[in-house]
């Protein structure tokens, strides 16, 4: 591992930066990345060292943490397969935006151009037919009735193609809203089995998780059955990142439990940058 603070380069799985003004986030983001002043040449952080990345952790759920240190030790849940399963259907149930009000406002709008044409048409079929019995010239209001007929068409035509759009609009919220409910079970679905995957997961490395905190500074117990832990969070992830393999650093900043940088190391068996 090599971290580089400004100019001054330092290497090794122990890192002590006590007496430096770098803070632990400033650390924990350079894992991921480098920041401005701070850069960390290390192994990839695994979801496991996601629950431990800092210690003390700023929050921390215990059988999240557990089941990413499973995972990591190669233990698998018989919930894995339907929980994929039910995560792809999950994905392909994203129904559509369907504006059934917009195709409602196209159907008023064509009915009533339609209705003023009829009205047009109407009058100009009055005024062609008085014009006819007096003998008077019918040339121009035919041409005015023969323009209204065209438009009268064609607002028609609209008409019937808005009132079908409708239909369509319809029955696509109709069945956007069946995909809705469904994407609704199965996100309760999906809920239920990470909690049963993770609560599975938990219990295969529980033993070890009662060995770890054992191994660990802090006053904490854990009972047979799994989940039946009491203690403070931070024992809690002290044994998760004892137990766990970890090979990105272990940022530990203000934990009091430790004399230094190598008792942290030496304890979790990890890769450790110590801020004090």
């Amino acid at each position: 591992m090599h971290v580089q603070i400004d100019d001054r380069r330092r290497e090794g799985r122990v890192i002590d930066l006590t007496g430096t003004d770098v803070s632990a986030s400033a650390v924990v983001r350079a894992i991921g990345g480098a920041t401005e002043r701070v850069w960390i040449d290390c192994q990839p952080p695994s979801d496991a060292h996601e629950h431990v990345a800092r210690l003390p952790p700023e929050t921390f759920d215990r059988r999240a943490a557990l089941a990413a240190a499973a995972r990591a030790l190669g233990h698998t849940s018989s919930s894995r397969s339907a929980l994929e399963a039910a995560r792809s259907k999950l994905a392909e149930l994203s129904p559509p935006a369907v504006d059934v009000e917009a195709a409602r406002r196209r159907v008023a709008e064509a009915g009533t151009a339609e209705e003023r044409l009829r009205e047009r048409v109407a009058e100009l079929r009055g005024r062609l037919q008085a014009r006819r019995e007096t003998g008077a010239d019918a040339t121009a209001v035919e041409a005015q009735l023969d323009e209204a007929v065209r438009r009268l068409s064609e607002a028609e035509t609209e008409r019937i193609a808005a009132e079908q759009a409708l239909e369509r609009a319809t029955e696509a919220a109709r069945a956007a809203r069946d995909r809705r409910d469904r994407r609704l079970e199965l996100e309760d679905r999906v809920a239920n089995l990470e909690r049963e995957v993770r609560r599975e997961l938990a219990g295969a490395v529980w033993e070890q998780f009662r060995t770890a905190l054992r191994a660990v500074p802090g006053d904490a117990t854990a009972e047979a059955t799994p989940g039946t832990y009491e203690g403070d969070r931070l024992t809690a992830a002290l044994a998760v990142a004892r137990m766990a393999p970890l090979h990105a650093p272990v940022v530990v900043d203000g934990c009091g439990r430790f004399d230094g940088a190598e008792s942290v190391a030496s304890t979790l068996d990890a890769p450790v940058i110590y801020i004090g």
